[in-house]
């Protein structure tokens, strides 16, 4: 098992949430999430001053999935999150030792 964990735009979320349930991918953790990174934010005026807004709001992505899927899930999320600019966001995969339902008591891939 595999835990992928990606950072989106905001306003890709929703188009890599349908893609992801409709690949089969039916438990999510969203987090709303603010950070930094090659954007480096954005300068803004607001009642005649400059200010910089260094840490810009994404949408984190959790999901825990078989070995088997973990590709096509990447090409998923990559198909629907890029626009091939800065501040795209990033896919992080981890290995995952165990899951455990904790309602049935269910372990492994069966768990999730």
């Amino acid at each position: 098992m595999k835990k992928i964990e990606c950072i989106v735009r905001p306003s890709k979320f929703e188009e890599v949430k349908e893609a992801l349930g409709a690949y089969g991918i039916q438990g999510l953790t969203v987090t709303h999430v603010i950070g930094c990174g090659g954007q480096k934010g954005k300068t803004e005026v607001y009642r005649g001053s400059e200010y910089t807004i260094d840490l810009l709001p994404k949408v984190k992505i959790e999901a825990v999935v078989a070995d088997a899927q973990v590709d096509e899930i990447v090409e998923v999320i990559v198909e629907k999150a890029r626009t091939g600019k800065i501040g795209d966001g990033k896919i992080f995969i981890y290995p995952l030792e165990n899951a455990v339902r904790i309602r049935t008591g269910e372990s492994g891939e069966k768990a999730i």
